[in-house]
């Protein structure tokens, strides 16, 4: 793998703190060129000096040009991590939604139709979604979320199917519990569901790349998440039941 990452070019969105400063750092360790993307410029200038990177602030959904010429030309491996904790439920306003579906899916969208054509041209790229846990399950709380990266999950997947025969790699990370500015802004959901297991950002970065030695689709920092996935997929209703229960606990806590 450090091989295939000496050189590469590697954008990282959301890469000012949390898991996107340490994916930045990881691939900068292994070599790699890192272009690091923040909302915050301060802080993608901040990570980028660290590294020895070019910062490149601003919306992630609109800087992957910028991105490319930054680095020469070429984005051989694209780290969409930029992600909204939206919490809420059905009621949540419909700007919230808005919101979480452009950040979380649309972002996602965008880049790879600026990124195909050229990876699908030569014959090689990297798509690497940071989704979570939710994405393939679901959290309390946190409607406009769980769905949103649903779709982050379900795109990913897409783009994996689509396009594995004509060398283009996509993997979809799912973390449950991370200590970052996220875990602690969910509030006492977060304390309940997933502060028990929080990882550390570090501990992300590695499970992507064991999962990119390995060619993996699905990067799983907590494996148990499998065995989770697995009861929804295989006894949905049980998995409800058990799921409300923890509804209901934090219900009762609050």
């Amino acid at each position: 793998m450090v091989e295939a990452v000496q050189d590469a070019g590697v954008v990282v969105t959301g890469a000012g703190g949390g898991i996107g400063a340490a994916l930045a750092r990881r691939f900068a360790a292994e070599g790699a060129r890192v272009v690091v993307n923040d909302l915050d410029a301060a802080r993608a200038q901040a990570v980028a000096d660290e590294i020895g990177g070019i910062a490149v602030p601003g919306d992630a959904s609109v800087i992957v040009a910028e991105a490319r010429d930054a680095l020469g030309g070429t984005v051989d491996v694209y780290c969409a991590n930029a992600g909204l904790a939206s919490g809420g439920t059905e009621a949540a306003d419909d700007k919230v939604w808005a919101l979480a579906w452009d950040v979380n899916v649309m972002a996602h969208v965008r880049a790879a139709q600026e990124l195909l054509p050229g990876w699908l041209e030569r014959g090689s790229g990297r798509f690497v979604s940071t989704v979570s846990a939710a994405g393939l399950l679901t959290m309390i709380g946190a409607a406009p979320y769980s769905v949103t990266k649903h779709g982050a999950y379900a795109f990913a997947e897409w783009l994996s199917l689509t396009y594995r025969h004509r060398g283009v790699k996509v993997h979809a990370i799912c973390p449950q519990g991370v200590r970052t500015d996220m875990l602690t802004a969910s509030g006492s959901a977060g304390d309940l569901v997933l502060a028990p297991t929080a990882i550390e950002p570090e501990d992300v970065a590695d499970a992507l790349f064991k999962g990119m030695e390995e060619d993996r689709f699905l990067i799983l920092p907590h494996p148990e998440v499998a065995e989770y996935y697995q009861a929804r997929a295989t006894t949905p209703d049980r998995w409800l039941t058990n799921m409300n229960h923890i509804q209901q606990k934090w219900e009762a806590a609050r």
